[in-house]
């Protein structure tokens, strides 16, 4: 980012300036692949590995940062099973591969990855993950040498996905408009397939390496919810580029109960209001997976894998909540801002906080309804279940504060929430029991009313002092010297 990108920046989000700020001075990588204690689990030593790392970063900038910092081999293992999968939705999307060439392609790619040095360049020139299907004699080489185990899911994954994406390229195919998701459950489906069995794989891989307990292998339909969140939140994002590509993957079944004959007629300005209907099906479809990716994310023990698995999800939330009620979907490709982003980043690192910020993204998704929505009410109950999950789970009284000494003590009084009523009702009964059997009644809890203001406050209004006294010398110095 630019000069003017920061002072543009600082104008319209001063806040924002901030977290890229805190982010740039202290969050560090947990772990560098390339550091030599690192090799024996990266195999960055290895020339093949070392390509695949490098086709990691070409192919995926989003997720390549968050799998390199998954524990021990299961960094390694992710980075294989992502590229094994790439080389295969590489193979689906080139729209250049006539179907006689692409079916038989598809349906025995999990034979490609146990044939040593095989490649494939009949890609078209302008695909841009040809290289990796090029070069793909080095994933295969490094899949080779991975456990036994893990082996097995990267294999299976791509067995099931392989036959579900040549079905779907087969149906576009032959369809004459190009629209092949005919309703909601073929929507599922087809998310299943595309990203729900990777939800399923990374499960596996995270207890055959051992760094969660081995039933997160079992957790099949908390696994492929995981995976149906992300991805239907990038395809209600990504209409506007998907409809210029000539690829339809709203159902029909949603557009045409509002009037519209074919997708690309949601980027008609006179038929606005009629698509933003039509967005709010779309919501309600990716918000009804929100709650199992909660139940999934409760589960995860490991840091690392949890921190993979929380990020994006947050970010899915964020980008649901943005792209709600906005018009401007239908008009260009719209994400998040990168000082959002950063501090999701720095937010995701345990449920109860991640469960805070889908609450939030709920409740500003809720504000933006409005009563003439068809979906009014499903909406306000799939918002619903989510506040329900966070107070069922991690109850809003309840406040975890840090006492002196740094341990943690808990104040239900910190707000002044209803339900306390019943709690001092609770302690008045027990008071009066314990005057009857003649006892010292024990003294109320009391709010936790620290007020005191943290020492960042005043390290920030210190700087911000120095910056402007630092300003008004540097004026001054000037005009005194080039002045009479």
């Amino acid at each position: 980012m630019g000069i003017l990108g920061w002072l543009y920046l600082f104008v319209r989000h001063p806040d924002d300036v901030r977290t890229l700020v805190q982010y740039k001075l202290w969050y560090e990588p947990k772990r560098d692949i390339t550091n030599p204690a690192e090799w024996e689990a990266t195999g960055y030593n290895r020339k093949d590995m070392k390509r695949c790392w490098e086709f990691l970063d070409m192919t995926s900038r989003s997720f390549a940062s968050v799998i390199k910092e998954l524990d021990g081999d299961l960094a390694r293992a992710t980075a294989l099973f992502y590229l094994a999968l790439r080389g295969l939705d590489t193979v689906e999307d080139d729209m250049t591969i006539s179907d006689e060439i692409k079916q038989p392609l598809l349906r025995s790619f999990h034979e490609k990855l146990q044939t040593p040095d095989w490649c494939f360049g009949g890609s078209g020139p302008n695909e841009k993950d040809r290289q990796l299907l090029v070069e793909f004699n080095v994933v295969i080489a490094e899949i080779a040498l991975v456990q036994p185990e893990v082996r097995e899911v990267i294999v299976d994954i791509t067995h099931k996905m392989e036959n579900g994406m040549a079905d779907y390229a087969h149906k576009a195919v032959m369809s004459p408009t190009g629209t092949y998701i005919d309703d909601i459950e073929e929507f599922d489906l087809y998310c299943h397939y595309v990203a729900g069995l990777v939800g399923e794989g990374l499960s596996r891989l995270f207890a055959a390496t051992g760094k969660e307990k081995s039933y997160i292998a079992n957790e099949l339909v908390l696994s492929n919810s995981m995976g149906l969140l992300l991805q239907k939140v990038n395809i209600l994002r990504d209409i506007r580029e998907d409809i210029d590509d000539s690829r339809f993957f709203w159902p029909k079944s949603i557009w045409e109960s509002h009037g519209f004959k074919h997708p690309a007629e949601l980027r008609d300005l006179d038929k606005r209001q009629e698509a933003i209907w039509v967005l709010s099906a779309m919501t309600l479809d990716a918000l009804r997976h929100s709650v199992d990716a909660l139940d999934y994310l409760a589960l995860l023990r490991n840091q690392s894998v949890f921190n993979f698995c929380a990020i994006p999800a947050s970010m899915a939330m964020a980008t649901l909540a943005l792209c709600f009620m906005n018009p401007t979907v239908f008009d260009r490709n719209i994400k998040i801002r990168k000082a959002q982003a950063v501090n999701l980043i720095m937010k995701s690192t345990n449920p109860r906080d991640v469960a805070y910020m889908f609450r939030d993204y709920a409740r500003e998704l809720h504000a933006k309804l409005v009563p003439a929505d068809p979906y009014f009410v499903k909406i306000s109950i799939a918002c619903g279940k989510i506040e329900q999950w966070c107070e069922q789970h991690y109850p809003s009284f309840i406040v975890l504060r840090t006492a002196q000494g740094g341990r943690s003590s808990v104040s239900d009084r910190a707000t002044g929430d209803a339900r306390m009523r019943a709690v001092e009702r609770h302690e008045k009964l027990l008071a009066a029991k314990a005057s009857e059997r003649g006892e010292v009644p024990p003294a109320p809890r009391q709010a936790d009313d620290d007020q005191n203001v943290p020492i960042e406050f005043f390290l920030y209004v210190g700087l911000g002092m120095a910056i402007v006294f630092g300003f008004c010398a540097g004026i001054i110095v000037l005009v005194t010297r080039y002045t009479n």
